[in-house]
């Protein structure tokens, strides 16, 4: 065991391989149909949204050294397409989420919260999430295209089923490939497209204050608890279990989030955090340094420089019931986090009570953070809020 330590202590910082390579796909389920719903629903520049977000994951696997993961924010893409909110109060709910979270990180709440919020209340809001992202997937994307659409999504379906845990041949690739070719035989004009291709630029984008008000009401306020839950300290604890010689703190994860999202808006990027299930997904199909999130990142910024207005024609025919099945995984996969806390009959209510609440109330993910919070403390007789 000591042994096994010393040779952890020793991984590289930094490496390219195979098995890095694998790792960069563990996440590309859950980024890319919430990039191309946002792109579509909120009319972003994919130029701009594409280098930003690969530009992140670039910068974060070179400060971390880690598979840490950059996502898009989930609970704001799920109003932003649900609800068609414009792309200005997306940027501006950017900026928002950005200075919050910079006031967490830098006042010392963030650490205060991480022994406040117990984890059945985080597992709770990760579940209304999931629920939240599979309405999205089986309501908006896999009945987008008729019974033709139906059969594509019963062949994606099926193919991840096959390969779901295979560190060789993850599936995301091949249902994604699957769904070009789709596109490219049915509908998709490849002269077209081949056309499309040339070099662009990110677009700089300056919000205004009104924009960063109501960003901050409509999605910045609905995502924080979200944030807290699983940006930060589903993140924390996930890095580590999977990697315990190093040492992260909440300030630290609260930072590089902060400043992600105080850059993109500037340049036409989406918000972006990091997340638990990103770093299961790149350590589980082999990622063990930040070579994979920066693999993964460079792809993201190549397709923005160069697909320019052939990726915007492509994301426009991009068949949206695959589309749902990659994020129907996603949801899946956050939903079955609960499973740590079901044998304990009054933590499993709980986490269904926050869920619940998360999916069914307006600001459900603030009430639910709160009121999962007492409840938990007031039934353990110990709520405290200046314990340490």
């Amino acid at each position: 065991m000591k042994q096994a330590a010393i040779m952890e202590h020793r991984r590289p910082w930094i490496r390219f391989d195979r098995n890095e390579l694998s790792g960069a796909f563990g996440d590309f389920g859950t980024d890319f149909p919430l990039l191309v719903g946002l792109i579509l629903v909120a009319d972003l520049d994919p130029t701009s949204v594409l280098v930003m977000f690969g530009g992140m994951q670039v910068l974060t696997g070179l400060a971390y050294g880690l598979p840490m993961p950059v996502q898009p924010l989930k609970a704001m893409a799920v109003i932003v397409i649900g609800q068609k909110v414009s792309g200005n109060i997306l940027y501006g709910g950017g900026i928002a989420i950005g200075i919050l979270m910079l006031l967490l990180a830098l006042s010392g709440l963030l650490e205060w919260l991480g022994r406040v919020v117990p984890k059945s209340v985080v597992r709770g809001i990760q579940f209304g999430l999931g629920v939240q992202l599979a309405s999205l997937a089986l309501g908006d994307f896999v009945q987008a295209d008729g019974w033709p659409g139906y059969a594509l999504a019963g062949a994606s379906f099926l193919i991840t089923l096959a390969l779901m845990g295979n560190r060789r041949f993850p599936p995301a690739p091949v249902v994604i490939l699957l769904g070009l070719g789709y596109a490219l035989a049915t509908r998709m004009d490849g002269d077209m497209l081949a056309q499309g291709v040339a070099l662009t630029l990110p677009q700089l984008h300056t919000p205004t204050p009104a924009d960063v008000w109501t960003g901050f009401l409509l999605l910045a306020l609905p995502q924080l608890p979200l944030s807290l839950g699983n940006s930060v300290l589903a993140t924390r604890q996930v890095v580590t279990d999977f990697f315990p010689e190093r040492k992260l703190s909440l300030r630290r994860i609260g930072l590089t989030y902060s400043l992600m999202n105080l850059l993109n808006p500037l340049f036409g990027g989406i918000p972006t955090c990091h997340g638990s299930s990103g770093v299961a997904g790149h350590y589980t199909f082999g990622g063990r340094t930040g070579g994979s999130v920066i693999i993964e990142g460079s792809v993201y910024m190549a397709l923005g420089l160069f697909l320019s207005r052939g990726f915007h024609l492509a994301i426009e025919l991009f068949p949206k019931p695959m589309l749902g099945v990659i994020l129907l995984f996603e949801a899946l996969a956050l939903m079955k986090l609960i499973a740590d806390v079901a044998p304990v009959k009054g933590d499993f209510v709980l986490v269904l009570l926050v869920g619940l609440i998360c999916v069914g109330l307006p600001y459900g993910y603030v009430i639910g953070l709160l009121v999962g919070t007492a409840l938990s403390h007031l039934a353990r007789g110990r709520f405290n809020p200046l314990a340490k």
